[in-house]
C-alpha cells in the first residue's frame, strides 16, 4: 500500500476511535488532522473507507434519524474491535516513514494513544531528519548566495528558520517525554 494511503488509514481509524462518524463529518475532521493544504476529496475518502471495511476494521450503517424532507440517510462509520487492534498496531510503529513530512503530523495528532518509547523514537527521528535538512539548506544557501536573487535567498532563509524552529520545538518535546526540563531558548 502507498505511504499516503497508510497515512490516511491511520487518520481515519484514529478519528473513528473517538466516535462513529458519517462521511461528511469524517472529511471535515480529516482536513483538520491532515492540514489545510491537503485537500481530501470524496473520491479519495470513500475508497479508503471501502478498503478499511473490506479489511474488517470498520463497519457502516445507515443512520435512520437523519432523513429530513426526503434527504437520504447518512452512512455512519464505526471502528470494529479488529480496527482498534489495527490502530493500536499502527501507532506502535516508529520506523523512518513515521517522521517524514508526509506522515509526521498525523502520527503526532494521535500521540496521546502512542506509547512513550514510540513517541520518543518518532520525535528523535524527526529531529534527526530536520537536522539533515538544516545541513542541506545551509550548504545550499552558502553556495547560491551570490547567484540567487533576493526572493530565492529569502525563501531559503525562511526554510532554514522554519527547520531551526521545529528542531527547537522537538528538543522541548523530547525533554518533556524524558521527564527533563525543556531547554531554555
Amino acid at each position: 500500500m502507498a505511504r499516503r494511503a497508510d497515512v490516511l488509514d491511520l487518520a481515519v481509524l484514529g478519528l473513528l476511535h473517538d466516535s462513529p462518524l458519517h462521511g461528511y463529518e469524517l472529511r471535515k475532521r480529516l482536513a483538520t488532522v491532515l492540514g489545510p493544504f491537503r485537500v481530501l476529496s470524496y473520491g479519495t475518502l470513500y475508497p479508503c473507507l471501502k478498503h478499511l471495511s473490506d479489511q474488517g476494521w470498520i463497519t457502516s450503517a445507515a443512520n435512520d434519524t437523519d432523513p429530513v424532507g426526503g434527504r437520504r440517510a447518512r452512512i455512519v462509520y464505526e471502528l470494529t474491535a479488529a480496527g482498534k487492534e489495527h490502530f493500536d498496531a499502527l501507532v506502535d510503529e516508529s520506523g523512518p516513514t513515521s517522521w517524514e513530512d508526509e506522515s509526521f503530523g498525523v502520527r503526532f495528532a494521535f500521540f496521546a494513544r502512542t506509547p512513550t518509547e514510540v513517541r520518543l523514537r518518532i520525535l528523535e527521528g524527526r529531529r534527526s531528519r530536520l537536522e539533515e535538512r538544516l545541513d542541506s539548506i545551509s550548504t545550499s544557501v552558502a553556495r547560491s548566495r551570490e547567484r540567487a536573487d533576493q526572493y530565492t535567498l529569502e525563501l531559503q532563509r525562511h526554510g532554514l528558520e522554519s527547520a531551526q524552529r521545529e528542531v527547537r520545538w522537538l528538543n522541548e518535546l523530547i525533554s518533556h517525554e524524558r521527564g527533563e526540563q525543556p531547554p531554555t531558548a
